[in-house]
Formats: structure tokens, C-alpha cells, sequence
């Protein structure tokens, strides 16, 4: 990667890597003292789409990818959609059996958190995510019925008609978690700039136009108008560039 930017006085132009990238943050110590510190990893096309085809996976190069790894192994929890994980299927957050020993280690859980916010409690629980057995996840819902046998623990919440994403962030916070990544999906991202509750923003602009009108945006579903936000560092590789913001307070 290079780096073109950083307003946090890293050298620009420099080369770095992925590792040199994520090893560089600790969310958790950025944790306010009445919630987590709460970041979103997401990809959008240069008209503003967040898929292409139905789902991100043709979005984005191998750094990208490389990008989102690194950055699943510096926080406590991730939270997703319903939608995210029916598009992408998602297995354990974290598959590296050296990585969770390494998590363990600094005092972390081995895998982080899987949340799942889901308004119908329909989810496609076939996926490695629940059958894997690795990590813990909860699902943040109204709607769940019985919870057909996993090998994967669940924990299930519910937010009794309230805010489901305000809900998942108090239960995290009681329970010990100090950081959370979001990764999508757009409605997701909506409601946390809605409720105030992004500290962080790690955008991918990847050099495809989809033309797809009906494709989500990278944000949506938001309510409460224009939010600002300052560019804190700028990197590129595979003609992708890699952005990093923070809401202006």
C-alpha cells in the first residue's frame, strides 16, 4: 500500500503494509466510558453503490480483503445486518487458529463477536457461521422464534421495539465489549450516523461504476439529515484508495 495521506502525522508518500496499517490502531483504548468505540469497514463503487450483483464480494481488491481481515482481529465485536449475511455468507469472523491464540493471549476473546441485527429472525443458520463452532454470536430480535441446534453458541436479545442497534451496543458495553466493527450492511451504517454512535469510518472506493439503479448505497435509511466528517488518512493499491474519516463533533 501507499500511503498519500494522514492528517495524524504519518509520512505521506510512504509505502506501508496491511500489517504496518492495522497493528497501528487500538480502538479499544478509544472506548468513551459509557459505550464502545464503534468504527465501519464498508466498500463503494464510484457511483456510490455498496453492491454489484446482489452483493459486495466483486467489489474491491485483494488488499481490500486483506484490509478487512486485519481489521476483524483489533476489535472485540463485529456487527452485521440480516441482509449482510444473507448476501455474503459468512463464516467465523476469525478462522486462524494462530491469530485467536494470539487474541487470547493480549487478553482478548479468541474470535471476536458476531452480532446480527434481524427485524423477521430469519437467517440462513446452514452457513459456517453457526456451524463452525468458532466464537459466540448474538442476534439482536424481535422476531426470533425457537433457535434450531447449533454448533456455534447464540445468544439472542431483544430489544422490545426499541432501537435494535442502540440495543446491541448496551448489551455489548455489559457485557466487557470495548470495541465494535460494523460491517454493514448500508442500513446499518444509516441508524449508527443517525444515533451519533460512529467514531470512525474506513471507506474503500473501488474504480467500478455499476450503473445498477436499484443497487443499495453505501449509506441509507438515514433520518436526521447532513452529518460531516474530517478525512483522516488516505492509501492505495490495486487502483483501489482506502479512506479513513471521522464525524466532525
Amino acid at each position: 500500500m501507499e500511503r498519500l495521506f494522514s492528517s495524524e502525522g504519518h509520512p505521506a508518500p510512504a509505502d506501508v503494509t496491511v500489517d504496518e496499517v492495522v497493528r497501528a490502531l487500538d480502538p479499544s483504548a478509544e472506548a468513551p466510558e459509557d459505550r464502545p468505540f464503534v468504527a465501519a469497514n464498508m466498500v463503494t463503487t464510484l457511483d456510490g453503490r455498496a453492491a454489484v450483483e446482489g452483493g459486495s464480494t466483486g467489489l474491491g481488491g485483494p488488499t481490500d480483503s486483506k484490509l478487512l481481515l486485519g481489521l476483524r482481529t483489533r476489535f472485540d465485536a463485529v456487527l452485521i445486518g440480516a441482509g449482510t449475511l444473507r448476501a455474503e455468507g459468512y463464516g467465523p469472523i476469525i478462522r486462524d487458529a494462530a491469530i485467536r491464540e494470539l487474541r487470547e493471549a493480549e487478553g482478548k476473546e479468541p474470535c471476536p463477536i458476531t452480532v446480527v441485527l434481524t427485524r423477521s429472525g430469519d437467517l440462513p443458520f446452514e452457513c459456517d457461521l453457526f456451524t463452525e463452532g468458532i466464537g459466540r454470536v448474538v442476534i439482536v430480535t424481535d422476531g426470533m422464534g425457537e433457535l434450531p441446534p447449533t454448533t456455534t453458541p447464540i445468544e439472542v436479545v431483544r430489544p422490545d421495539g426499541g432501537d435494535s442497534v442502540a440495543t446491541a451496543i448496551r448489551h455489548l458495553h455489559g457485557d466487557g465489549v470495548r470495541s465494535i466493527l460494523c460491517e454493514g450492511g448500508p442500513d446499518v451504517l444509516g441508524q449508527l450516523i443517525d444515533a451519533g454512535l460512529l467514531d470512525e469510518l474506513f471507506l474503500t472506493l473501488t474504480p467500478i461504476v455499476t450503473g445498477e439503479a436499484d443497487a443499495p448505497r453505501v449509506v441509507e435509511g438515514m433520518t436526521e439529515g447532513p452529518r460531516e466528517f474530517e478525512l483522516v488518512d488516505v492509501l492505495t493499491a490495486d487502483g483501489d484508495l482506502f479512506t479513513r474519516y471521522r464525524p466532525r463533533r
